[in-house]
This record gives structure tokens, C-alpha cells and sequence, in this order.
């Protein structure tokens, strides 16, 4: 995927530093946006304004040749890795390959992210090279504003998504109810209890199918509920609150999508009901903020105002607050499922291009919990909204 480095470049200028370097493996999506190349174990990256330059085990050579973004590919092997290690151990030679590398570029001094590993650090500053910090995080706000093509990518994970859901939904709906409450799957054995684990696992193979896995998802019943990320287990029951929340990858493009529906077999308690229409309220309160200029904040202010306004507590009112609307109204998605810009009190001006969940809820363990997120691409008049084609529909039979 392409990227825009023009940030970097400014960044470089301003800071007088010669690279912006990241060493570690795609796990952090800072390395793979930077770098384009999907690794496990960790390795070198350098951007220097005029080039981009990778440095990998031999192992990986031939691949990051082919699928990284880099315009020069080197392997450790060239810098007499192995022999070194030998004579002086791993982390030492690590940092001489690394400063002869960054040599080889004319790097003198680079910038670093926050969270580049300390070791590393001092031993590039032991060979010479002065490291500085970044402290605004420029790459993750590259990364918030997404091109058509990271934005396509999105999309595609969130028809997976939406399978996704679709599946867990009729799950619950076809489901019998026993005496008890507790919902019932049948099969070919015969009766079995439903399970948020059985419903899970709808969930991932639907996702399988559509070019997408997660490691996770949630769905949490009844108390289970009332904790915003409580993965939920056990049997599910009838007339409780069912919240369904999925936020997969696609494998292809790494990008993720976030969806969340909040589910009854049957009719709930007049409480639900009414914490159900009250979310959905706050979710339109909410949208309708969004759009280029406005801030993180005055979405988050216009979700805030309608749990506020129905006499429910949340933690702009009340930061110490264990009940109501106890979390952000929304988060930046794509490499991350949590990324920047954050609908929250501190949020800032969103822009065109950016990707955000928009999932207002209520919570008390002796209720359950309400949630609804949709996934909304903002666009220079407004916002597109990903999943608002998908029901918004508390009661399944």
C-alpha cells in the first residue's frame, strides 16, 4: 500500500536528525506501515527522508526484497553478524551491525519512537549515533488518516464483519429456551446448551471464510455484560442482554474493522428496553457530531449529553463513576483496533480519511449492559458509515 512520509519528512527537518528508525517486528504497526514488510521476530528499519532502508536476517532477505516498501535491503550477514555475536554477544553486536548500517546510509543521529528498546538505544549511542525521541508519535498520526486503499481494506474487513455478526445473531435466534431460561441449541446430537463459546466460534469460522481471523471477541451475557470488555462465558440466556462485539484482521492487508450489537432472545426487562433505546439515541447524538473540524471531544460530549440529560451517570460527570457510561465514545481502526484519534475528552480536530468506531453504552452488574458501535469513515462533509446498513434491533426470536 502506498504511504504519505511527508510528516516524517517535516519531523526530520524540524528535528535535524538525519532517519526516523524502528527496530522491531510487524507486531508493532509502526514497523509495518513504516515498512511495509510483515516479519514476526524484530528488525532494523531506517527512512532518512531520500530512502528507505531495511535491514533483515538472511532468512528474510528475499522476501523483504519482494514485499517490503524499502528501496535498499540488506541482511546481517553483510556486516559480519554471526562472528560478531561470537566475539562479543548478541546485543552488542546487534548495535555495531545497526551503527554500520546507519553509517552506510550517512546517518549520523536519528529519531526514535517512545518505545524504541532502551538497550538498543544506548548501544547505538555506544557506536556514536545520537538518538533522539519522538514525542509526538508521528507515525501512528500518519497512520490515522487512511488512503482509498487502506480505507478499501477496512471496508472489505467489515463485510467479514458483518457475516460475522449476522451469524452469531441467527445463532441466537433460532435457539430454543429451556425451563430455566437458558438458551438451546439444536443439532444433530440433539439439544445443547448455546454458549457464548459456541457462539464465538460462529463468529471465527464465519470470519475464516471471509479472508479474516481474530484472537478474540465478545460475547457476554447478562452480568458478564456490564463489564465493557468482559469476553463473556457459559450459557447464554433468554431475556437477558447479549452483547456481541468483533473486531477482526483481515489476513491479506492486516487492517481491522469493529462492530458491536447488543442482543435479546425475547423480550428483556423494560430496564434494557429502555437503556437499548437510550444508546441508540446516543449513537445518532454522536454521529451526527462527526464530521472534519469537529474534535474527539464534541463527539464524545454529544454522547455524554444524552445518558447526562436521562439522569444516567457518566465519566465526564463523574470520573469515579463504576456505573452508566464508564468509557470513550469511540477509537481510531486499521493496523491497530485502538488507534489514534480518540473520541474522548482530550480528542482532538478529526480530519478527512481518519477511521473511527462510534459505541456509546450503559452498564450495572446488576442489570447487564447495553452497546452499539458502528464503523464510520470520516469524509470531508460528514462521515460514511460502514455498518449502517447492518440492523440496529435488540429483540431477535
Amino acid at each position: 500500500m502506498t504511504r504519505d512520509r511527508s510528516a516524517l519528512d517535516d519531523l526530520l527537518a524540524a528535528a535535524g536528525d538525519d532517519a526516523y528508525c524502528i527496530e522491531a517486528g510487524s507486531a508493532d504497526s509502526n514497523q509495518l506501515y513504516l515498512s511495509g514488510f510483515d516479519a514476526p521476530d524484530p528488525f532494523f528499519t531506517a527512512y532518512t527522508g531520500d530512502e528507505l532502508a531495511v535491514l533483515v536476517s538472511g532468512l528474510e532477505y528475499g522476501r523483504a526484497r519482494k514485499e517490503s516498501h524499502a528501496d535498499t535491503v540488506a541482511r546481517l550477514s553483510s556486516y559480519d553478524y554471526a562472528t560478531r555475536a561470537a566475539d562479543e554477544g548478541r546485543a552488542t553486536a546487534l548495535a555495531g551491525v545497526y551503527a554500520d548500517f546507519l553509517a552506510d546510509l550517512g546517518v549520523e543521529s536519528t529519531l526514535v519512537p517512545e518505545r524504541f528498546p532502551v538497550g538498543v538505544a544506548d548501544g547505538l549511542r555506544d557506536h556514536g549515533v545520537a538518538v533522539d525521541v519522538d514525542r509526538d508519535g508521528v507515525v501512528e498520526t500518519l497512520r490515522a488518516t487512511k488512503t482509498d486503499e487502506e480505507a478499501d481494506a477496512v471496508r472489505r474487513a467489515t463485510a467479514a464483519n458483518e457475516a460475522a455478526m449476522a451469524a452469531a445473531e441467527d445463532l441466537i435466534a433460532d435457539a430454543g429456551v429451556a425451563a430455566d431460561g437458558t438458551l438451546l441449541l439444536a443439532d444433530d446430537a440433539g439439544e445443547a446448551t448455546l454458549t457464548s463459546e459456541r457462539v464465538k466460534e460462529a463468529i471465527e469460522v464465519t470470519l475464516l471464510r471471509h479472508g479474516c481471523a481474530l484472537d478474540e471477541t465478545i460475547v457476554a451475557c447478562g452480568a458478564d455484560a456490564a463489564d465493557p470488555h468482559d469476553r463473556g462465558s457459559g450459557p447464554l440466556a433468554a431475556g437477558e442482554p447479549i452483547i456481541v462485539d468483533i473486531f477482526p484482521r483481515e489476513k491479506a492487508s492486516k487492517y481491522h474493522s469493529d462492530m458491536t450489537r447488543t442482543f435479546s432472545k425475547g423480550a428483556p426487562s423494560d430496564t434494557v428496553a429502555e437503556w437499548f433505546d437510550l444508546t441508540h439515541e446516543a449513537l445518532d447524538a454522536a454521529l451526527d457530531a462527526v464530521e472534519p473540524g469537529a474534535t474527539g471531544a464534541d463527539v464524545h460530549a454529544a454522547a455524554c449529553e444524552v445518558y447526562e440529560d436521562a439522569g444516567h451517570p457518566t465519566l465526564r460527570a463523574d470520573p469515579d463513576t463504576e456505573t452508566g457510561f464508564i468509557h470513550s465514545t469511540g477509537h481510531g481502526v486499521g493496523l491497530d483496533v485502538h488507534e489514534q484519534p480518540g473520541l474522548n475528552p482530550r480528542g482532538g480536530e478529526l480530519e478527512a480519511g481518519q477511521v473511527i468506531t462510534v459505541e456509546p453504552g450503559l452498564y450495572d452488574p446488576e442489570v447487564g449492559g447495553v452497546r452499539i458501535e458502528d464503523i464510520v469513515i470520516v469524509t470531508e462533509d460528514g462521515y460514511e458509515n460502514l455498518t449502517g446498513d447492518y440492523p440496529v434491533e435488540l429483540v431477535v426470536e
